[in-house]
């Protein structure tokens, strides 16, 4: 039976939100009107010298690529963009280039295609040149500093599970200090991180790389990769798999409300796995009945006594909340093994939920924050950002507060950063995200996302004029691999072009697991990004 919206409180907060933030981004007119089209001098197509990667021995090859730093000078002055590829295993039936964007933002690029590339079928390993980049910003292509190591320390190591008094204002002043931050120490390269100079350079890459069209996967914030290099190159299109979809308009234009959203997907996906926690209180090993009583239980009891981890550091509540909003990603079949993590915890024993964020979790998170601060305006009124904030903590009562009202981190906590943001957005795109006359592109939407919700991907198909939505009924976030019915429609239609028919939608996720029948161990952490192995 259908939830009617108005038995629903949840949604009818968020849908109250949203159509407030609506309003007042309609009033305040905080996204500044595309520029005015000028004629540019077309930037010099990067010359790539393939040879050995720094890691070899897995068939790839890298290079460098010198694409313009800012594209309204694009003669002047250039940044490195680092590169890889692996060649069609079968050349006499090459299709061309399969390039493979991670999500984040934050990933490395040429990390995800090396790493995914043996998940990939061999009908697509057969017929496609394999690239991948570090997007500037990322990594080998430039890393963005904001913060320092010793500084993301201090505040992550500081930050609780159940936040006191103060702790919004707390929130809001450290936001300031990370924007002030990003424009001391990388201030050459903030205004030009943002994904329309990522989506410029994409089009360079193609160019270099001999195609005239582009094949194309992109996952979670990949995906609003693609849709802006769609936007902006639409017939450069050959195919394109946009996975955990991005709602583009909201994303950019209404930031409030589109994280209003992300909180109440987040905490519904964990309310789902507590709830199955009460009904498989044996198999789950959490709770004794009452899991939702018992993690509101040992979020206080870590922020009181804190375990100390091998490296010194405390894990607290705030490490326990910030852990499970990444592994939760990983979909129903990792439930007992989440379960049996809280139950580690409770104890103070070993448990991947108690990692407190490393300095390779610091260099992402510093490109996340930067690189959404630069596509994103939010309104700039300390009033509207305390309230909106609050309501939005309110509407997610299991990971709100600690997320929500805790240091510059991952997506759901950027407007205190964002809102106070110093640099300028030369890199944002501002343009329609139809993407008129590109190739049918197929986007991807996973019914219990907890990072990209649902709706996400219905509005995104909606809003290309070629768009095709394929629908995973199923938890955990991004869809491709984790479902043999998505896999199979995937590649057919990267391989063939073939679109799955309208409205179609697959249910076949891997349900929960019986502990030890898993051969491998949890790996989902915002530093790891891969395609999965199909199951």
């Amino acid at each position: 039976m259908r939830t009617r919206l108005a038995a629903d409180p949840r949604k009818r907060v968020v849908w109250g939100i949203t159509l407030v933030l609506l309003a007042v981004t309609a009033l305040l007119g905080v996204a500044p009107g595309a520029a005015t089209a000028t004629a540019l001098a077309a930037p010099p197509v990067p010359v790539l010298s393939w040879g050995p990667c720094a890691d070899p021995g897995d068939g790839f090859e890298c290079a460098t690529a010198r694409v313009p730093l800012d594209y309204r000078r694009p003669t002047g002055r250039t940044i490195p963009l680092s590169v890889t590829r692996r060649l069609a295993a079968d050349r006499a039936h090459r299709t061309g280039v399969l390039l493979l964007h991670p999500g984040g933002p934050g990933n490395s690029g040429v990390d995800f295609a090396r790493n995914s590339y043996d998940a990939l079928p061999a009908s697509l390993r057969d017929a496609f040149d394999v690239v991948g980049y570090d997007m500037r910003g990322v990594g080998r292509s430039g890393q963005v500093e904001c913060w320092n190591d010793k500084e993301y320390s201090a505040a992550v190591d500081a930050a609780r599970g159940v936040p006191g008094p103060g702790a919004l204002h707390g929130a809001i002043r450290q936001g300031l200090d990370f924007a002030t931050a990003c424009q001391q120490r990388s201030p050459d390269l903030v205004p030009f991180i943002g994904t329309a100079s990522n989506a410029k350079d994409i089009d360079l890459l193609r160019q270099a790389l001999g195609e005239e069209k582009l094949s194309f996967y992109g996952r979670s914030f990949g995906s609003y990769v693609g849709t802006v290099y769609a936007a902006q190159f639409p017939r450069r299109v050959r195919a394109m798999v946009l996975d955990g979809a991005y709602d583009p308009q909201h994303y950019a234009d209404a930031p409030y409300a589109y994280d209003a959203g992300q909180f109440v997907a987040l905490d519904a996906a964990v309310g789902r796995f507590l709830d199955w926690c009460a009904q498989n209180a044996a198999t789950c090993g959490f709770g004794e009945g009452r899991p939702r009583q018992a993690f509101e239980q040992l979020k206080h009891a870590l922020d009181a006594d804190p375990v100390i981890t091998a490296s010194g550091r405390p894990a607290t509540g705030y490490t326990l909340a910030y852990r499970l909003m990444f592994n939760i990603n990983a979909g129903k079949e990792i439930w007992p093994e989440l379960g049996q993590a809280l139950r580690a915890a409770q104890a103070h024993q070993g448990s991947f939920l108690l990692s407190p964020p490393s300095p390779a979790s610091f260099d992402f998170l510093n490109v996340n924050m930067a690189v959404e601060c630069a596509d994103r305006v939010y309104p700039t009124s300390p009033l509207l950002l305390g309230a909106l904030v609050g309501a939005h903590v309110t509407a997610a009562p299991l990971l709100g507060p600690p997320i929500g009202l805790g240091p510059p981190t991952y997506d759901h906590n950027h407007a205190p950063t964002c809102a106070q943001w110093p640099a300028e957005r030369p890199s944002r795109f501002e343009g329609s995200y139809r993407a008129a006359g590109s190739a049918p592109i197929l986007v991807l939407g996973t019914t219990g996302d907890p990072d990209t919700p649902y709706q996400d991907a219905v509005a995104l198909a909606g809003t290309l004029d070629n768009g095709r939505l394929l629908t995973f009924a199923g938890e955990g976030h991004t869809a491709y691999n984790r479902s043999a019915c998505v896999s199979a429609l995937v590649t057919n239609y990267l391989a063939g072009l073939a679109l799955p028919a309208p409205g179609t939608v697959c249910a076949d996720e891997t349900p929960p697991e019986p502990l030890g029948r898993r051969t491998a161990g949890v790996e989902v952490d915002e530093t790891r990004d891969v395609i999965p192995t199909l199951r």
